[in-house]
């Protein structure tokens, strides 16, 4: 896996990254070799149709990259993340002027494209390698990636080798690495320290793959900043058990612990300055006979009873317990990040993260963010008429409410009642997952929503 950019190199050979309007000017200054080559190629600047061109010695000496007009732009990102593996192993460079966004772009879609997960079988790591563009913090960028490789290989990693207690470790080391301190309650005595919900959902699960809150802490200086992420490591269902077709891929529920801790690794690795708190509560939402049953009410650590009309919608039960512990302290921003609804799904699809806030200055910072660094988002509401949904008359909250409407705005108001000691609350309900492959983005894990936060955590408060 190669996520860094090459030394500078006087050698390195030049990627030209053309629109179908650019193409003939560049041609009038090239030899009648090089037009001979692209015009039998066909090359038009067509979005994703790449060319490599030979010089005379047989090898090749400079790459062509089709961007499509605007309105293709617009329906595809990290297009140089696509070339990085038709061009041969050698040193690269960019040699088309880009503006500063879609140089950051390129320069990132082709770290990621270095990616491969290589646990279990051997991947081919592309072996083209990039000089950073002028203009480009190298360093920012290979933080990010890093941070990213870190977020996919935990969710790729199948529940056998991903349980709570291995997510424990990786968070252990995590916090190693950067010198953060980490604390871990688990076990019963999740109940000595008053976090019933998510000891009720992960009871079920063996000894060694039992319940526990991770809790980790890094900074001290700059804003408070808590990151909560959903960390249940395989969700059977529970007793409302999953058909098979809906359990297949749900190594991946664990999405959104996955992604705090990617984001964590890039906050801690830049030395941004803030007070970073990273909340996971981990489980394994398994059967057994000590699983939480429909009908249950279970008391929260704030207080709250909630009444259980579906033990499949557990993930919501775990973050209201290490959201209230989160708010105790006061932080300027709470953000939730958790796989959390097929509701959202169906809202927006698998490439699009929603999220949920009151504060319409963070509202509009995401989403600018979101468009800039090309981590795509989408404001949700949290719309109040819909708090009778969750409200079942039996106990102060509704799991999961019936009929089937609204289901991911729902979930996110059932947090909200949760966040109150935030200043500020958003909650990104995430899917986690790439369906098939795309520029940058193999199938599998990945982090949605991260990038976005990067650009606007260390501004909150200010």
């Amino acid at each position: 896996m190669s996520l860094t950019f090459a030394s500078p190199d006087p050698a390195a050979r030049p990627i030209h990254v053309l629109a179908p309007g650019e193409v003939t000017d560049w041609l009038s200054d090239q030899p009648d070799a090089v037009r001979a080559r692209v015009s039998e190629a066909g090359f038009e600047g067509q979005a994703g149709r790449s060319l490599v061109v030979a010089g005379p010695d047989g090898r090749a000496a400079l790459a062509l990259l089709g961007i499509g007009d605007e309105g293709q732009r617009r329906r595809g990102r990290f297009a140089l993340a696509a070339l990085r593996r038709e061009l041969p192993e050698g040193t690269w460079r960019i040699a088309t002027p880009l503006d500063p966004e879609a140089r950051d772009e390129a320069a990132l879609g082709w770290l990621l494209a270095g990616y491969v997960f290589d646990r279990y079988a051997d991947a081919a790591a592309p072996k083209a390698m990039l000089v950073a563009p002028d203009g480009v913090d190298a360093a920012r960028i290979e933080a990010i990636a890093a941070g990213e490789a870190f977020t996919r290989d935990l969710i790729n990693t199948p529940a056998n080798d991903m349980g709570p207690d291995t997510l424990e470790a990786e968070a252990r080391k995590l916090a190693g690495a950067f010198g953060a301190a980490i604390a871990v309650v688990a076990g019963d005595d999740l109940l000595a320290e008053n976090l019933p919900l998510i000891h009720a959902v992960g009871r079920a699960a063996t000894d060694a793959r039992g319940p526990r809150l991770i809790d980790l802490r890094w900074g001290e200086a700059g804003p408070k900043v808590t990151l909560v992420g959903k960390g249940v490591c395989f969700d059977t269902g529970g007793l409302n058990l999953k058909p098979g077709a809906s359990m297949g891929i749900m190594k991946k529920d664990m999405g959104g612990a996955a992604t705090v801790l990617g984001l964590a690794r890039t906050i801690m690795a830049l030395g941004l300055e803030m007070r970073l708190r990273v909340l996971v509560p981990a489980v394994e939402n398994s059967v057994s006979a000590a699983s939480f049953r429909p009908g249950d009410i279970l008391t929260a650590r704030s207080g709250k009873t909630i009444e259980i009309n579906n033990t499949d919608a557990e993930g919501r039960l775990v973050l209201a317990d290490a959201l209230t512990l989160g708010g105790e302290d006061a932080p300027d921003v709470m953000v939730s990040m958790a796989t959390l609804t097929g509701a959202a799904r169906v809202a927006v699809g698998p490439d699009l993260a929603p999220f949920y806030t009151d504060d319409e200055g963070l509202a509009s910072g995401l989403m600018e963010a979101g468009r800039r660094v090309r981590d795509p988002l989408w404001r949700m509401p949290f719309w109040d008429p819909y708090e009778a949904m969750i409200e079942p008359g039996i106990a102060d909250l509704d799991n999961a409410p019936s009929g089937g409407f609204a289901g991911s705005i729902t979930a996110a108001l059932f947090l909200r009642r949760f966040a109150g000691g935030a200043a500020t609350y958003a909650h990104f309900d995430i899917y986690g997952w790439t369906p098939s492959a795309a520029p940058g983005r193999p199938k599998g894990g990945v982090g949605q929503g991260g990038r976005a936060l990067l650009e606007v955590l260390p501004g909150i408060g200010a």
